[in-house]
């Protein structure tokens, strides 16, 4: 009934695994609005011809491209990951606030065939409402498929520079893998993330893109404290106020 774990037939047969695992395409070159608004947007055939205009150029396979783009006339994609239409689901939100591609879309990068990985009723979404921090992560692994939870030998080093006004909450936490106190240089590396809204983290003076060592940077060896911690910096509203039902039903 929820069709999890199907695989409908499409114009044709995009492998997300080919085009994100093999070439290392990444998933806005494609979703170009899914920072920025409810919907993560599905290609125009523009994008598809970037690229195969110049390569598999006679390929039966890629035909119906071939032919839309000659035509004008869109590709009829069938989707897969497709709410109620009583349901408001906003991609802009959930990307800024930490949730990650593969907590809802599952491994993407492993799919040769496109499949809903989660069920997307109702249930599913308010187990993640209840308790978001088991789902949070540093925004800069967003887009990040294989990004593991924190654990005793692989800990997350944060750190919260100013807030400022104007630009997404979360642009004020900073993290890595990598232990930043082993090398003060490290501590570099924690400056502003800067995947989302790329131009709020524009600074003009070049030494204050690094953190000094007088920042208290914080490990963390388990997702349940990043986790929290995440959720208290990026202003995620309480489980009570996410679980409302005005969330979700405009």
């Amino acid at each position: 009934m929820t069709r999890q774990g199907q695989r409908p037939d499409q114009p044709v047969p995009f492998s997300h695994k080919h085009h994100v695992q093999g070439l290392g395409l990444q998933c806005q070159y494609c979703h170009v609005t899914v920072e920025k608004s409810s919907y993560a947007g599905i290609p125009p055939t523009k994008t598809c011809i970037n690229c195969h205009a110049q390569i598999w150029t006679n390929a039966q396979l890629l035909e119906p491209v071939r032919s839309s783009w000659a035509t004008d006339k869109s590709l009829t994609w069938t989707r897969v990951h497709d709410l109620p239409d009583f349901v408001y689901f906003s991609h802009e939100i959930h990307v800024n606030k930490g949730l990650g591609c593969s907590s809802c879309h599952g491994r993407v990068d492993l799919m040769p065939l496109m499949y809903k990985q989660n069920t997307l009723q109702m249930e599913w979404c308010l187990d993640c409402h209840r308790n978001p921090a088991k789902n949070i992560r540093p925004t800069g692994e967003i887009y990040n498929m294989a990004w593991e939870a924190p654990a005793e030998d692989r800990p997350v080093w944060c750190s919260v520079s100013n807030e400022k006004t104007g630009v997404p909450t979360a642009q004020s936490v900073s993290c890595t893998t990598k232990d930043p106190t082993a090398n003060p240089e490290q501590l570099a590396s924690l400056t502003p993330p800067a995947l989302l809204h790329p131009e709020a983290a524009l600074v003009s003076d070049a030494g204050a893109m690094g953190l000094s060592s007088s920042l208290p940077v914080r490990k963390f060896t388990s997702q349940d404290e990043l986790g929290h911690f995440l959720v208290d910096h990026y202003k995620i509203r309480t489980p009570k106020e996410l679980t409302s039902c005005e969330v979700c039903h405009r």
